[in-house]
């Protein structure tokens, strides 16, 4: 359940960029760059996409404009895995975990 992220994958002229174009805009007509090492306090959809690639370690920056992340990959790292983390982040039940129940929210 939640909604899922339609994303393509694709390389920029510079190797260690990567682009993601997904079915979503998540900031509208603004840009959004985070650096590895920033803090985050935000909990806007570009702050969630971030923090979530970032916690990764693979990477030196994310960048998020409508609904384009570009992502700088660390040296001797990969962007495994990444895709599915853009994809599932509005992904909120998943196999295996309990759906939530009133008393839940009480």
């Amino acid at each position: 359940m939640g909604e899922p992220v339609t994303v393509v994958q694709s390389a920029t002229a510079n190797p260690s960029r990567i682009r993601f174009e997904t079915n979503r805009s998540f900031t509208g007509m603004g840009h959004e760059r985070y650096k590895e090492g920033d803090t985050i306090y935000g909990n806007r959809p570009p702050d969630a996409i971030a923090k979530a690639l970032l916690a990764t370690g693979k990477l030196d920056e994310v960048h998020v404009y409508a609904q384009t992340v570009t992502v700088t990959v660390s040296a001797g790292k990969d962007a495994d895995g990444l895709k599915e983390i853009i994809e599932d982040l509005y992904t909120y039940y998943k196999p295996g975990v309990p759906v939530p129940t009133e008393a839940d929210f009480a």
